[in-house]
């Protein structure tokens, strides 16, 4: 090699080494961010979003992530016992390391984080007063799974259920439709459940095309056509017995009527509903309450499997069985109260009919029940009339203490804009639940915690990667159910064995 041709070849290795050193610098500031020296501080908290101030949240919770309007650039001090940590600095959004924040949940169960939020606008930052986020001692079940699907009232063409990690951000597909459905009909998917908060024992039913249930029992997938000729129609709102392999089910006859001049979108109602439970090991159904002045459904074991809840409205028809034009007429007199039967499963019969919370004497209607895993409290949704209280402005979580006959204070979790499907963690500590707060139109996952003197506290919406996630999706998270482990059964396998024919079942 001559002269000039080793001078070039040092000097493209000592670019080479500037230029790697630089990137290197560039990544190291990319990864840190730093207080402002300068400041005007303000005496008001930040208006963040999500809005995680003030928050009680699990010690497994992935970071809550959230961002500032309005501002050109943001800055996170997190502080747990004199130990910082800063995130930010990039643009108006803040987004937390996950090792760095599960190690400082774990320093700070039972107490406090603080965060303190500086931002700036038009070269100038501003510091706020610190708020704290309360991290609880007990856990949430890690998984959460929900239905996934685009504003629609009739149409089917995407539909899907996903699994979240709520630990991290990891979310799988348990089904999506768009595998199976042709044509404008399409195929919907709805009312997962499991047994037990596991996924061994689990189901979901499949409508239109390809119909049936899905039902994984003891880790076995099976296809199950759940309609005989004693029902008024094929199964649907259902609840897994605690131990033994029964499922109750609701067998309804569904209709909508839509709003054309108030604010509610549209009304959801059931002509007819009885309650049966289907056997799976013997394949049988069995009639539980049908009564045709009672329109039952929302059935909900208790945890000890002792009693099956559920809510029922009384209607009599004026003008014929199943007169839908008189049902449309009067349908704000459709209001559910909440009852029980007593269970025994030795001879897999029931009691009487017993009145557990009377909501129709104060005008109101109270839906799906679920009972707290030490048998003390009863969630319910209710709102104005009807069922389906997303639809319904005013729905709120209701809590009633079975001991003392009182409802619990709930209004720290609630909202001015609907809420619905609540449920307990496994552990009773965390309430679940969707509401419509974010902006009146998408149903999302909220938590709240429920604190062993009977306090509920404020609820926060499940994070997310990035905080404009929700805001940006176009999309619901519908029927949120908490797992302590995620589904096994692949898609496909849920794919191919709803091209087989179902089972049918017998009476």
């Amino acid at each position: 090699m001559n002269k000039a041709a080793r001078y070039i070849g040092m000097g493209f290795s000592s670019f080479h080494c500037l230029l790697i050193s630089f990137v290197m610098l560039l990544l190291q500031g990319c990864g840190e961010a730093s207080i402002p020296s300068s400041y005007t501080q303000s005496d008001a908290e930040p208006d963040i979003w999500p809005d995680y101030r003030d928050v009680t949240i699990p010690p497994n919770i992935a970071p809550l992530n959230f961002m500032v309007d309005s501002v050109d650039d943001v800055v996170a001090e997190l502080n747990i016992a004199g130990s910082k940590q800063t995130y930010g600095g990039k643009d108006n959004k803040v987004q937390i390391d996950e090792k760095e924040w599960h190690n400082m949940l774990s320093a700070a169960k039972g107490k406090s984080l603080s965060v303190s939020v500086y931002t700036k606008k038009d070269g100038k930052w501003l510091a706020y007063k610190p708020f704290a986020i309360h991290v609880a001692e007990e856990e949430v079940d890690p998984y959460v799974s929900y239905r996934v699907l685009p504003p629609s009232f009739v149409g089917y063409d995407e539909l899907s259920i996903r699994q979240r990690n709520l630990t991290n951000f990891e979310e799988t597909t348990i089904y999506n439709n768009r595998q199976i459905s042709e044509g404008l009909e399409g195929q919907c998917i709805n009312c997962h459940s499991y047994q037990n908060y596991g996924t061994k024992n689990m189901m979901f039913h499949m409508r239109f095309q390809h119909p049936g249930t899905m039902i994984v029992n003891d880790g076995e997938l099976l296809f199950v056509n759940l309609k005989d000729e004693s029902m008024i129609s094929a199964a649907a709102y259902n609840s897994w017995h605690p131990s033994l392999p029964i499922i109750a089910f609701s067998t309804d006859h569904t209709m909508q009527s839509f709003h054309t001049r108030v604010l509610s979108k549209v009304e959801v109602m059931e002509s007819a509903s009885d309650l049966v439970i289907y056997d799976i090991k013997k394949n049988r159904v069995q009639t539980v309450l049908n009564d045709s002045a009672e329109f039952e459904l929302f059935p909900s074991w208790s945890p000890d499997g002792k009693w099956l809840y559920y809510c029922s409205a009384h209607y009599e028809y004026e003008n014929g069985y199943e007169n839908t034009e008189e049902l449309l007429q009067r349908y704000k007199s459709l209001q559910y109260n909440l009852y029980r039967l007593s269970f025994d499963a030795s001879t897999m019969s029931f009691g009487e009919p017993e009145l557990v919370y009377d909501a129709v004497s104060q005008d109101r209607s109270a839906v799906q029940p679920r009972v707290s895993q030490d048998g003390r409290y009863v969630l319910f949704a209710e709102g104005p009339w009807g069922l389906f209280h997303i639809w319904h402005t005013t729905a709120d979580v209701k809590m009633l203490d079975l001991q003392t006959g009182r409802l619990v204070e709930t209004r720290a979790m609630n909202s001015p804009l609907p809420e619905s499907y609540p449920s307990f963690s496994s552990n009773d500590r965390w309430i679940l639940f969707e509401s419509r707060r974010d902006d009146g139109n998408y149903t999302r996952t909220y938590l709240a915690y429920f604190d062993k003197n009977g306090c509920v506290h404020k609820a926060f919406e499940v994070p997310a990667e990035d905080p404009e996630y929700f805001r940006l999706l176009l999309r619901s998270w519908s029927r949120p159910e908490l797992m302590k482990e995620p589904v096994r059964i692949s898609p496909k396998q849920f794919y191919e064995k709803a091209l087989t024919e179902p089972i049918k079942v017998s009476k």
